[in-house]
C-alpha cells in the first residue's frame, strides 16, 4: 500500500469484517464478531503516520493537516493507547479537512477503543468531543441526535443528556426512535454510564453492518431512507 500523503510503501493487511452476529450498543458499535476487530479497522502510515481506512486515499488538505504540528503532536503523546491514537489522527485529518460528522464517528471509536482498556479517564472526554464535533457540524438527524445522547450519559452528562433527549421526544420521533429515548431516560434518571445494547430497548435480533460496509467516512448522504429503514434493517431475520 502506498501512502497518499507521503508516498511511502508499506504492507496492510487486508480486512473485511462478517456480519455483526450480537446486538449493537446504543451508541451503535457493532456487536461481536466485529466488535474484537477494532486494531483492523485503520490502516496507518509508519513514516508520516497518516491513518485511514484506506491510506491510498487522502483528501486534498490531508497532507497539510499531517505535517502540522497538532497531528505531530497527537503522534507523540504516549499517554493515549497506540490504537486510540489512531482512531484520533484520523479524526483530526476528517476535522481539518471538514468532515466533521466523520470526525466525530472516528473519535467516539476512540472511546471505544478506551471503553476496551478501562480508561474512563479517556473515554469520557473523547465521548464529549465527539459530542463537540457532532454539533459543530450539519444538522442532525434522529439517529445520530439519540447517538449524542448516549455519549453524553456515558460522559456522565447527565443534565446535557437529558435535555437533548427530551428536545427529541418532543419532535415526536418515530415509534423506534422513541423507544430508545425512553430507555436512555430511564438511564439517565438511574444515574447510569454503562454500556447497554439497542436490544434493551428493541426487540432481538439486532445487527448492524459495519462501518466498512457503508458509505465512505464524510458523506452525508443517508441511501437506507432515513432511521426507520436502518432500524428496519437492523433488526431484520437473517
Amino acid at each position: 500500500m502506498v501512502c497518499a500523503v507521503c508516498g511511502t510503501a508499506s504492507h496492510q493487511p487486508p480486512f473485511r469484517p462478517s456480519p455483526p452476529e450480537q446486538a449493537p450498543d446504543l451508541d451503535l458499535r457493532p456487536g461481536e464478531p466485529v466488535r474484537g476487530t477494532m486494531r483492523w479497522w485503520l490502516q496507518q502510515c509508519p513514516r508520516c503516520g497518516y491513518a485511514a481506512p484506506s491510506i491510498a486515499k487522502a483528501h486534498p488538505a490531508a497532507a497539510q493537516a499531517v505535517g502540522a504540528a497538532p497531528f505531530r503532536a497527537l503522534l507523540a503523546d504516549s499517554s493515549y493507547p497506540p490504537l486510540g491514537r489512531r482512531f484520533l489522527a484520523w479524526a483530526h485529518v476528517l476535522e481539518e479537512t471538514g468532515a466533521l460528522h466523520a470526525a466525530a464517528e472516528a473519535t467516539l471509536q476512540a472511546a471505544w477503543v478506551a471503553d476496551d482498556l478501562n480508561r474512563p479517564d479517556l473515554a469520557r472526554p473523547w465521548r464529549l468531543e465527539a459530542v463537540a464535533l457532532w454539533r459543530a457540524g450539519p444538522a442532525l438527524d434522529a439517529e445520530q441526535t439519540v447517538r449524542v445522547v448516549d455519549a453524553l450519559r456515558r460522559a456522565g452528562a447527565h443534565d446535557d443528556a437529558r435535555a437533548t433527549a427530551e428536545a427529541l421526544q418532543r419532535a415526536e420521533p418515530v415509534e423506534a426512535v422513541a423507544q430508545v429515548l425512553a430507555l436512555e431516560l430511564r438511564l439517565i434518571e438511574a444515574g447510569d454510564e454503562g454500556r447497554h445494547t439497542v436490544a434493551s430497548a428493541l426487540p432481538p435480533p439486532a445487527r448492524r453492518p459495519h462501518v466498512t460496509h457503508q458509505r465512505l467516512p464524510g458523506r452525508t448522504a443517508d441511501p437506507g431512507g432515513g432511521l426507520l429503514g436502518r432500524l428496519r434493517r437492523l433488526f431484520r431475520r437473517g
